[in-house]
């Protein structure tokens, strides 16, 4: 169970505040949640209407590593086609020493096309330009690593610094990433996938779990907005639903039974005071779950 930052309700604005955020993060980690998510969001695009944090993800991650110890810190995603793989590898490779290894890496192929021409990037060619990053960001964790790609050539004669805390950064692709089933199943550390419906993930896992990546993560964001009435039913709301806190209890259950491994929680649209919803959360719905971590 994670939260995704920030940590506020910001439905009627596509900016939110970020007032108390570190404290909100603090207390996240208290309460017994496992990781917080930032999203990588380089342009405000108003059709899109949800600007994330604000800040930049790896900036911001330097600052969280500082003011946490367990928590992991994640990014739901990085954008590779719009960022050079090197300075990727080396900012991400950064935040997952300073940390002691708490980094994980969700990374993507990205879903707005207004951004692409802003950095003269080719939207037609974002698949491309994902795997082409990819293999640069796997390579350049080696010692001085040799590579031809799209976006340059090492002979070994150089280094990128640091190197991750363990053999490799956990990268998890989200989505598809304009890739082929076969190149995701035999790519990444696990994955990140919108709630679809129930059968339909539970297809969508089954697939994975037929394949080599049998014990490879999934994880799934949810936009929430718990009820006062703890029993109230599910109504969709963006990429999520209301709900009571007990139904919220059960999509859980639901979901871990069908393999999901991790739940982000988004709190953007939630109604209730958010820290008095987080303490709920942590009193009746985490102790569920960490007791068989």
């Amino acid at each position: 169970m994670g939260l995704v930052v920030p940590i506020e309700n910001y439905a009627t604005n596509p900016v939110p505040t970020m007032l108390n955020h570190v404290e909100k993060v603090r207390l996240a980690e208290e309460l017994g949640f496992s990781a917080i998510w930032l999203r990588d969001v380089p342009f405000n695009v108003p059709s899109f209407g949800d600007a994330g944090q604000t800040f930049d993800p790896f900036v911001y991650l330097g600052l969280l590593s500082g003011q946490t110890s367990k928590i992991a810190l994640g990014v739901a995603s990085i954008i590779l086609p719009l960022r050079h793989p090197a300075h990727i590898a080396k900012a991400a490779a950064s935040v997952d020493q300073i940390s002691g290894g708490r980094l994980i890496l969700g990374i993507a192929s990205g879903d707005r096309p207004e951004e692409y021409p802003a950095m003269n990037v080719s939207y037609q060619e974002r698949g491309k330009l994902f795997r082409e990053s990819y293999k640069y960001i796997r390579r350049v964790a080696e010692p001085y690593p040799q590579l031809q790609s799209y976006f340059g050539a090492i002979s070994g004669d150089l280094d990128i610094l640091p190197k991750p805390e363990k053999t490799k950064l956990p990268l998890l692709i989200t989505g598809s990433s304009q890739q082929s089933p076969d190149w995701l199943f035999n790519n990444g550390d696990g994955w990140i996938t919108y709630p679809r419906p129930h059968i339909t993930q539970k297809q969508f896992i089954g697939q994975l779990r037929d394949n080599s990546a049998i014990d490879k993560p999934v994880m799934e964001p949810l936009y929430i907005d718990i009820t006062e009435t703890p029993d109230a039913l599910p109504h969709p709301i963006h990429l999520g639903y209301r709900l009571g806190i007990n139904q919220l209890y059960q999509y859980l259950k639901s979901r871990e039974e069908i393999g999901v491994n991790h739940v982000a929680l988004n709190l953007r649209f939630n109604r209730v005071n958010i820290e008095e919803t987080l303490g709920a959360i942590s009193e009746l719905i985490l102790p569920h779950f960490n007791e068989k971590e």
